[in-house]
């Protein structure tokens, strides 16, 4: 009988093991301040927006559906981050825009992230950081889709 160890899994199997992995730890961080990396991604486009966005605009910049975008709003909305408004030039369109709190929820996410990113990556040399990043850019952009 042949006892050999497990092959080890695929290659995208196992970046996509580790991503969620990783996904899991910064909602968790994310969690304990009150946010989540969907309410974060939203917190982002706000505030690097010159002004109130229509909700179309914010599911555009984070890539997501509008009726989530709604959601995430309303929450956020509850959350005392985000305000709605109006738009001066067509009174059927609401637009969304941060609030004080929103700012500063915005700045604490921005943080746990970055401190998630050090934890996360502190044990990479910089060769290994720079390996990683060539390795995910041709991930990402490389090749034809199947």
């Amino acid at each position: 009988m042949n006892k050999s160890a497990p092959a080890p899994p695929a290659p995208l199997a196992h970046l996509l093991e580790v991503a969620h992995g990783l996904e899991a730890r910064l909602e968790e961080a994310l969690g304990a301040a009150g946010l989540s990396g969907a309410k974060l991604g939203v917190l982002r486009a706000l505030a690097e927006a010159e002004e109130p966005l229509a909700l179309s605009e914010v599911a555009e910049r984070v890539r997501c559906v509008r009726s989530n975008v709604t959601q995430l709003v309303d929450r956020l909305v509850e959350d005392g981050f985000v305000r709605r408004v109006g738009d001066a030039a067509d009174r059927r369109i609401r637009r969304a825009t941060l609030t004080t709190a929103g700012r500063k929820a915005y700045a604490t996410g921005t943080r746990v992230v970055a401190r998630v990113e050090r934890v996360v990556a502190g044990g990479l040399t910089r060769a290994d950081t720079a390996a990683l990043r060539r390795a995910l850019a041709q991930l990402g952009g490389g090749g034809e889709g199947p």
